[in-house]
């Protein structure tokens, strides 16, 4: 029992550890965002046209990252709550689906928005992975 319960330990502390991981890269990713847009928009082969450009991009790349931010940090200091960590778990996923069914139309992306692909996508499963075994994903 006492190998269970350090497990069980062990794993709520590295969920906990990559969720702060988690929050704190998608707080810079809005910052970054938010004070030059113009970079972060060339970086991942957008272009800004206009208001509605531009209140797109801050709606996806600040309001999307600091709503993902917020609920990884409450996740990670909510140990007892996994559902909390599982949406997070979603919200990370969510951009390398999409970025999947793009690519049966215009294939994968490339460089930086490949490289971050990848880590939202080894993020999102890793939470997933690091659940509390007791807890079932989907609740009766």
């Amino acid at each position: 029992m006492a190998v269970s319960l350090s497990r069980a330990g062990l794993r709520a502390s590295l969920r906990a550890r990559l969720l702060w991981l988690c929050a704190t890269a998608s707080s810079l990713a809005a910052l970054i965002a938010l004070l030059d847009p113009d970079r972060v928009a060339r970086a991942t082969g957008e272009f800004l046209i206009g208001v509605n450009g531009y209140s797109q991009f801050y709606a996806s790349y600040v309001g999307v990252r600091v709503a993902t931010a917020a609920l990884a940090y409450l996740a990670a200091g909510r140990r007892d709550q996994p559902l909390l960590g599982d949406l997070t778990a979603m919200f990370l996923l969510a951009p390398p689906a999409g970025r999947l069914i793009a690519a049966f139309a215009i294939g994968l992306p490339t460089g930086f928005l490949f490289a971050v692909c990848a880590l939202e996508l080894l993020a999102g499963l890793a939470l997933l992975a690091l659940r509390p075994p007791s807890t079932p994903l989907i609740p009766p």
